[in-house]
């Protein structure tokens, strides 16, 4: 009877212990920090690749037209807008 509640007093203290580390991970992956430099991380990504740290051109070079298509649409909008 002893054996079972000691093994049993064991495997509650392990479960406690797995308890705090899991929650310990997730209070560092939600805090606010953590989430901003994994966004920063991602962006980054798209436009410089990581390992090496040369730009991708070619996602630069999407934006880039993307914005100048924005640009140039609203510049006809408030042309034709006058």
């Amino acid at each position: 009877m002893t054996k079972e509640l000691s093994a049993l007093e064991r495997e509650i203290e392990q479960t406690r212990e797995r308890l705090a580390s899991t929650i310990d991970q997730l209070s560092h992956r939600a805090s606010p920090r953590t989430i901003v430099s994994r966004e920063v991380t991602s962006v980054k990504s798209h436009f410089v690749d990581l390992e090496s740290g040369a730009p991708r051109t070619d996602n630069i070079l999407k934006v880039a037209g993307a914005v100048a298509g924005v640009v140039v649409l609203l510049a006809v909008i408030r042309r034709v807008a006058r």
